[in-house]
């Protein structure tokens, strides 16, 4: 059992992205399996049968399936209050509304729509709620960065690949690009996006062990 914690992640996953946004901000450092979706690892399979990322399992063989349940661990690690003010409310309507709407706005053809135009016009209201917040505070739910922000950024992010032109010049939420700058322009969001090679070991390769350290 590694001394470290053990994330079974996906480099590009938004799910997998906000854990280890959480655990870097929360400076709890973890060995890194980067894995193939196409072809599973045993190991992981056997401690999270569900077969998503992320899944966190810890020094005493806890597991963590969720990446919320895992963002909770790392803040309440490291002595920080995971939910501020609004900060929940805002994570449970990404989660049930807006992911949804990214969906049909990323591939409308799934859903037997013409294109994903209403999509974007109903994601750019969760959007600009996100601005109001960012009016107030440089943060969603305070002056310094909380669990929300890891969490729902990815999300944010994901939304705006679609179509990052329009996004980045016709969406005239500033606040908001601003928000979004941070975490693109960040070192530890570089950190977590370092690429690296699948973790092999059930194929017998020779995986070497990948560990992201935060002081």
């Amino acid at each position: 059992m590694s001394l470290l914690p053990v994330l079974y992640s996906f480099r590009r996953c938004p799910y997998a992205m906000g854990a280890r946004l959480a655990l870097a901000f929360s400076g709890q450092s973890y060995e890194l399996r980067e894995i193939l979706l196409r072809d599973k690892p045993l190991e992981m399979l056997k401690i999270s049968p569900k077969g998503t990322v992320p899944v966190l399992q810890l020094p005493d063989g806890r597991v963590i399936e969720e990446s919320v349940e895992i963002a909770e661990w790392a803040f309440e690690k490291s002595g920080q209050v995971p939910w501020i003010g609004a900060g929940r409310a805002l994570f449970e309507e990404m989660h049930s509304a807006f992911i949804p709407i990214i969906n049909r706005y990323k591939y409308p053809d799934r859903y037997g729509l013409p294109d994903g135009l209403k999509a974007r016009a109903q994601g750019r209201r969760f959007l600009e709620k996100l601005e109001d917040h960012l009016q107030k505070k440089a943060f969603l739910c305070g002056e310094s960065l909380g669990l929300a922000d890891c969490l729902i950024f990815p999300f944010v992010r994901q939304f705006r690949v679609v179509d990052r032109g329009w996004f980045d010049q016709e969406i005239n939420l500033p606040v908001l690009l601003k928000w979004m700058t941070f975490f693109t322009g960040h070192p530890l969001f570089e950190k977590i996006m370092e690429k690296q090679d699948p973790w092999l070991e059930t194929r017998g390769e020779n995986s070497a062990v990948i560990q992201v350290l935060f002081s």
